[in-house]
Order: structure tokens, then sequence, then C-alpha cells
């Protein structure tokens, strides 16, 4: 949620408020999280950060706020006067949880607000000594304060961030206390905003907004003066309201073969790249950069191996025994001797060259085997069962769920795909467990053929294995041994190779739901079902997941809030709510 904003002292020589990152370094124990970050977000910028969980996207916004001292370096905001305020979106409320949302509100514009009074104030002084300089620069400077803060548009942009924000209905007098989680995490969001700080911090702020909402924020943070940094999992958001990204996870692309767009990294949130644009510049410049580095190794090893067949051919060359000296040989040893000569710094040259590139040659790309295993295994299953379902495979009528899910019928074909969508508490995870057999709906009923195999990916993780099961000993439990040994858990390369071997307790709730997406992919069902399947996925991994659904040989239903998703989706569509 947010931090009421801290006062950092700001450097003297700028104008404008920025805010700046120099040589961070943070570590939790022995894992290194930052190591010597710079970065600089000047006045009017926006940029988004982006990388795995636990590359250190919160870590570098607490360093930002001054709430987190890093191990080595400097945070610090620059600007005209006194003190710039730094504000920051992150888990814990503002305000007290015993007051009124008037009272969280009074909170959040009492700098607009003390502006307002010391400007009141300053025009009696002036009034009362309109000759004194004193007095008339007190009045300039409080003046040119409230201008900055627009102390006379107060009410009206507080009703608008309401409304924008889906608050509008909530009486003034109710206690904070009685709203709901997404309720108070967009009040959290409204207060931080209406205290206008100089440097705005926003960690996820797209979660819990509708579309209006989402919309609204944009608008805002279009118009913010400030610097603006945010962390986000929101594609479409990254795509629309930032001037820039900052990548806290790049990819193992060299640097050799990156341009200037993408720099060593090795995925561990160590290295940071920064790129111009939004999401879809960045999606197209990191995909550009694989490609390049794709071509680079094809051609170098293409190089290599033509350099030791003609080594080990010209190592062939020389004489194979000596005749006579005769003037006739020794004309012949002439020129046999020129040629050897011509030979052997050919030889020399391929070698040195050949030396130089395999000191120095590009390492090979990683396979793209995210998900690549799902296909094959599909049709491994499908050519030992002998058969493809054909028509209806899963018909839900007017199925109910009392208190969550109003009546809704579906009908769900071989192969097809079926994205469901609506607003939060519209029943989509319902509808899904519904489906999968693991929710008896109150009315209605779903219909099947016996044989059909239906797979389930829920929002909440719920692995049936003991904590300290490792997460290798974990997927051959969930998927038998026999699976197992069929479509190994690094097929899809959800999960680092380094945690295979940790205890699934140790996992973060992303990586378990990871393992969890393996679990169901690892036996293709011939319907699958997927609760938000882009939560807790690294953006270039969604675009994987993204195709993979595309590319499924059965039939796909999703329930998801993602825009990106919903705009690019081209299959049918149920909307509930």
């Amino acid at each position: 949620m947010s931090q009421p904003a801290p006062h950092l002292s700001p450097a003297p020589g700028t104008s404008g408020v920025q805010l700046r990152l120099d040589g961070v370094s943070v570590s939790y124990g022995e894992r290194r999280v930052l190591t010597d970050v710079d970065l600089v977000v000047s006045p009017g910028e926006r940029l988004g950060l982006i990388g795995e969980n636990g590359s250190g996207k919160s870590t570098l916004l607490r360093v930002a706020a001054g709430l987190l001292t890093p191990d080595a370096g400097t945070a610090t905001v620059a600007g005209p006067g006194p003190a710039a305020r730094v504000g920051l979106l992150h888990q814990e409320p503002p305000f007290p949880a015993d007051v009124t949302l008037a009272e969280a509100l009074a909170g959040a514009t009492a700098v607009v607000r003390d502006a307002e009074a010391e400007l009141d104030d300053a025009a009696r002084a002036l009034a009362a000594t309109p000759d004194d300089d004193a007095t008339t620069a007190r009045y300039a400077g409080a003046l040119e304060r409230a201008e900055a803060l627009d102390v006379w548009g107060l009410a009206a942009r507080e009703a608008a961030m309401l409304a924008g924000l889906g608050l509008a209905d909530i009486a003034p007098g109710r206690p904070v206390s009685t709203l709901s989680g997404g309720q108070l995490a967009r009040l959290s969001l409204a207060w931080l905003l209406l205290s206008q700080p100089d440097v705005l911090l926003l960690d996820e702020p797209t979660n819990h907004l509708d579309d209006d909402a989402v919309a609204h924020l944009r608008s805002v943070l279009t118009a913010w003066r400030g610097p603006v940094l945010l962390a986000s999992h929101d594609r479409a958001f990254l795509d629309e309201a930032v001037t820039g990204l900052v990548d806290l996870d790049p990819s193992e692309v060299p640097h050799a073969v990156s341009g200037p767009l993408v720099g060593d990294g090795d995925g561990s949130g160590i290295g940071l790249v920064r790129f111009t644009g939004g999401y879809t510049a960045y999606l197209d410049a990191r995909l550009d950069a694989r490609e390049r580095w794709e071509r680079r190794y094809r051609d170098e090893q293409a190089e290599l191996r033509r350099l030791r067949s003609s080594v080990r051919e010209q190592q062939t060359v020389g004489h194979v025994g000596r005749a006579p000296r005769t003037e006739a040989n020794a004309s012949k040893k002439f020129y046999s001797d020129r040629n050897a000569a011509v030979v052997s710094r050919r030889v020399n040259d391929a070698r040195t060259r050949l030396a130089e590139l395999e000191a120095a040659q590009v390492r090979k790309p990683p396979a793209w085997q995210w998900f690549a295993g799902l296909d094959a295994a599909a049709d491994t299953r499908r050519a030992g069962r002998g058969s493809r379902w054909s028509g209806p495979v899963l018909v839900a009528s007017d199925v109910a769920v009392a208190g969550r899910l109003a009546s809704t019928s579906l009908t769900v074909s071989a192969g097809e795909r079926w994205l469901v969508t609506g607003p939060n508490g519209s029943g989509k995870s319902t509808l899904l467990g519904v489906l999968a057999g693991r929710l008896a709906p109150s009315a209605g009923s779903v219909q099947h053929p016996r044989a059909l195999r239906v797979g389930l990916l829920t929002q909440e993780v719920d692995l049936d294995v003991l904590p300290g099961t490792t997460v290798r000993a974990a997927y051959e439990e969930l998927v038998g041994a026999e699976v197992a040994a069929r479509v190994p858990v690094e097929t899809f390369a959800l999960l680092a190779g380094r945690d295979l071997e940790r205890p699934v307790g140790a996992l973060s709730v992303g990586q378990q739901r990871r393992l969890a997406l393996a679990a169901v992919l690892a036996d293709p069902p011939d319907v699958l079902l997927l609760d938000e399947p882009t939560n807790h996925l690294s953006l270039l991994l969604l675009t994987q997941l993204e195709a993979s659904i595309d590319r499924y040989p059965g039939a796909v239903v999703v329930a998801s809030h993602d825009r990106w998703l919903r705009r690019d989706w081209a299959g049918r569509t149920l909307r509930l709510g």
C-alpha cells in the first residue's frame, strides 16, 4: 500500500526534481539482490521496473524511498527548495486502521491544506505591512507554493480521484477498517496521489484496479511533473503509461551481440538494462537481440568448423620422401619448399584465427524450451489413446453457486479456446472449479464424456506434498514416476535449475505456482483450465505461455483479468457479471 512521504535532503545545483541512485548494492544474507546499480529518473520521466520475482524491484523502490539503507551506494533526490518528498505505494496503508475515509483523506491532503493556510497567513501579514520586504517575500513564496500544489483545485481533484478509483460510493464517515482488501488498496493509492509527493514510487499499482481505474491512474501519471518509478507485471499498463523500462533481470544475451539495448546479465537481478519506450518496444528489442545472438552463434560455429577442417587438411601437405638430388629435382624442391612455406603460413594463420575464435566465441544460446515439451507430450498421449475428441466435450448448463456464481451456461468443444472475464467477485474462479469437478454447483449441471481428462491450475497454490520435499521429488509425486521420467520437470523451464533440489516449503508463492503449472502440463489433459495463468510469470515467459496456449491440441479455458492477454485473445469470450 503506501508509505507517508519521507523527507530527503536534495543535492544542490539541479533544476527540477531528480531521483538518483549511485552504486547501490543490497544483499540479504549471502544472496546478492542488487549490485552497483546506477539509475537516474528525471522530472516527467516514468520508468517501469521489470524482472523476475526476487530480482530486486521492491528492494530498489525501498532504497529509493529512503526506507532501506543499501550495503553500498546512495539514493538522493535533487531539486530546488529545502526538501523534496518521496512517496511510496507498498504493503502497509499510510493511515491508522481506526480512522474514517474522510479522516484518511485529510491526512493525505495535509501538505496542500498547510500551503493554503500559509498563503492566507502571508496575505494577512502583507495586508498589514504592504511595504515590508520580508513580508512581501514571504507572500511571494507562499503563493508560488500554493500554485505548485494547486490548492484551489483540491476539492475537484479529490472528487475526481475517488470517482476514478471506484471509491466515490463509500460514505466519508465509514471506518477504513470495514473496507475490503481491494477498496483499502485503492484508497491507499488515492491517498498517495493526493498527497502529491515530488517523487512517486509505485509497487504493482494496478493490482485491485478495474479497467476504468487503470485508465484513471494512467491519466494521472501522464500529467505527473516529477519522476515516477514503478514496478509492475501489467504488460498493457507498461505499454501505455511509461516512457522507459528498466530490466533488473536481463537476458543472457552477450554484450557483443546485443547492441545498445541489452547488456550482460546472469538472470539474478544483478544486471540492469534500460530501454526507451513501452513494453512492445522492449519485447521487440529483446527478441531482436536473441535473434542476433543466434545468428552470430551459427555464423561463428560455421567458421570454426571451416578453420578446423582447413588446419587438418593443410597439415597433411609436406614431403613424403626425398629423391636423388638432380637439377630437375632441385628445381622441383625449390617450388615444393616455396609451396610448403605458403602452406605453413596459411596453417599458422588458420591456427591463430581458430585460437582467437575459440578463446572469445559467443556462448550457445539456451534452447527456447519454455513449454516446448507441451506439444510433444500431448501428441504422445493422444497417439497412445489412438483417438481424438470432437464436438462438445464439456457442457455446463445453468450452473450456479449460491453467493459466488450466478446462473451460467457454457459449451466447450474439442480444441476451442475460451476466455472468461469479468470483475473481481463475478465468479470466474468458481466457474472453473465447477467445470473441473472440484466444486459442486448448487444449481444446474455439467456434462462430459466419462473418459474426458480435465486439468485445472488454480490461483491458490495447494500442493499436496510435505513442505520438506524437494521440488524434483514433489514433481514426481504429483505426476507419477512414469510421467516424470517421460516429461522431466526441466522440460518447461518454469523453475531455475538451482531450485530443483530446494524444499517446496522454501519456495515463494510464485515458484510454488510454477511447480503446480508444470504438474498440470506434464500429462496434458483434454480440457485445460487456467485460472489467472499470467500471475507470477516473468514478462518473457508470458509470451511463451500465450504461444503455447495457441498451439495446445486440446481445449483451453482461461480466466484472466490480464488486459494484454484479453486484448490479443483470438478465441471465444464469456463475460461474467
